[in-house]
């Protein structure tokens, strides 16, 4: 298969936001945010293989969307765990980092999908 750099980035983070989800504490506020991490976090890369599928330009285009948004989730939920201080490891800075960069590339893809672009 030809090689897609946002397929990659994408699986890679959702690889990394399950690592760390086994991480989080085994209390409430774990739960929650194992929950929310795990689905926007696995997400991405499911829309991204979605678009990549796409039977239209829109839909494409609909689907990277998509794609963003869970990323920017991702993101959210990530520097809500480094804030709260409820695991300390290097690797979660590096996938604040990871999402940060998926998050640029998907906004670009979007951007230069746009019809009015």
């Amino acid at each position: 298969m030809k090689e897609n750099v946002i397929r990659d980035k994408s699986f890679s983070l959702a690889k990394n936001v399950l690592q760390l989800i086994s991480k989080l504490p085994a209390n409430s506020q774990g739960f929650v945010l194992s929950n929310q991490l795990g689905r926007a976090g696995t997400s991405v890369g499911a829309n991204v293989e979605e678009a990549i599928a796409a039977f239209s330009k829109a839909d494409f285009r609909h689907k990277m969307s998509i794609a963003l948004k869970e990323a920017r989730e991702t993101n959210y939920w990530l520097r809500l765990i480094h804030e709260t201080q409820l695991i300390q490891t290097e690797n979660l800075h590096s996938t604040i980092s990871e999402s940060e960069e998926v998050m640029r590339i998907l906004g670009a893809i979007v951007k230069s999908s746009s019809p009015n672009n």
